[in-house]
This record gives C-alpha cells, structure tokens and sequence, in this order.
C-alpha cells in the first residue's frame, strides 16, 4: 500500500478542510489548482473548467500556459479535458502526448507551442451533477507517479463538492440581491405614484412585458438610475 492511500482518511480530511473554506467558485478554483501543483509531485502546472450553461471554461489556472492549453480544447472540440467529461471516466491519462493519437489537433499544439508531455484529467462531478474538470500538466514524460493519482483523485473529489457548494451559494447570493433589486424598485414607485406593495410590482411587470426586458433589468435602471415612468398607473387612494 502507498504511503497516500494508507493515510487516506487524514489527506482526505486535510483537503477538506482546506477546498471547503472559500465562499466563492472562483476562490475555491483557486485553492483547488494551487493545491494540485503543491500536492502532486509531477504536476507542473493545473487548471480547474467548469461546465457553465452548457459552455466549458477556465475558471482558474496556475499558469498562463496551462489556461492556453485547455482553451485549445475547447476551440478544437478535444483532448483529455473533455473527454474526461464526455465519457464519464474518472481520470483521463496520457503518459507521453508526443505519441498520443486520440487528438490529433490539438496534441502537436500543446507539445509543440507549450511543451507539455503527460497529462492527467479528472472529472469533477458530485451525485446529481457534472460539475467540470481538473486538468494537471507536465512538461515530462510519464511524470504522474500510483501516488500522483490517488493525491489527484482526492483533491478532484473535495474540489467537486466544494465547487457545487461555492456555486450554490453564489447562486442563493444572487437571488438575494435580485430580490433585494426589485424590492427597492417596488418602493420607489411606491413612494412616487402612492401605490401599495401589489401594485408597485404589476407596474415592474407590465414594464417589463412592454420593453421585452427581464424584470429585474427593468428594476435594476430604475434603482440606479432613479428614473421613473412618467405615470404607470392610477395613483393609490
């Protein structure tokens, strides 16, 4: 048994504690690649993609390279980062990109422009969701040592439940702040018009439905720019 994985409750635990403690996506991407490049003795360089609204994207990267690299996936439409996320695999490995024939466009960029060799890519996933990818490169052959996996393996499974959480807080934070919009909308056409809470809100939403505008960009421009509508309704008795 490796020296990780017979102190894999402890590493496990470490890691947790550390991925968990950021309040955002983009902070908690940030923990998670600086951690791959501490932690995993052949990682040179990581990138965290985050599949967004049907898009993949880059949330955070150690190195400048490195973010390079996974964009050319996304542009070719290949390479380890994707498949891993396409074919439902743990872990994506390829030990010597000089000779890998599973992409073939976007391989001789990496080697040639980037001078990757190895690349090990795991998927980022939770019980209900596909969360992304956690790329790790190196610029040596064969650099990812049994250890190397299992100390990825850990960190891409805390790095996926702390990138859901993250997500969804962020996500109840901007509900929050959409609620918080539209509540001031409401009661600025409140005090101007003397309409009562109901009516406030029917005004945003006829606004809305007569400029095909989102209700909260409507309510949005009035509380910034504090213009209002010259008479939306009847004023309140």
């Amino acid at each position: 048994m490796s020296a990780v994985q017979s102190d894999l409750p402890r590493r496990t635990a470490e890691m947790a504690r550390i991925v968990h403690g950021e309040p955002t996506v983009a902070l908690t991407a940030e923990v998670v690649v600086g951690l791959a490049v501490s932690l995993v003795s052949g990682c040179d360089a990581a990138g965290v993609s985050l599949v967004r609204k049907g898009r993949v994207t880059t949330v955070a990267s150690s190195h400048d390279w490195c973010a390079a690299g996974d964009r050319w996936q996304y542009e070719e439409g290949e390479g380890p980062c994707l498949e891993a996320m396409e074919r439902h695999e743990f872990l994506i490995e390829s030990t010597d990109l000089r000779a890998e024939v599973r992409w073939p466009r976007w391989t001789p960029r990496v080697v040639d422009e980037l001078g990757v060799r190895s690349m090990l890519s795991y998927r980022l996933f939770t019980s209900t969701s596909l969360v992304g990818a956690l790329n790790l490169y190196s610029l040596t052959p064969d650099a990812f040592t049994t250890e190397d996996h299992a100390e990825g393996l850990i960190l891409a499974g805390q790095g996926a439940l702390a990138l859901s959480s993250s997500e969804k807080i962020e996500n109840l934070q901007l509900a929050m702040d959409r609620r918080t919009t539209i509540g001031q909308a409401q009661g600025l056409l409140m005090e101007r018009f003397d309409l009562d809470s109901q009516q406030a809100f029917d005004v945003l939403v006829r606004l809305s439905r007569d400029s095909n505008s989102k209700l909260f960009d409507v309510a949005q421009s009035i509380v910034s720019t504090r213009r209002l509508p010259a008479q939306p309704v009847p004023r309140g008795s």
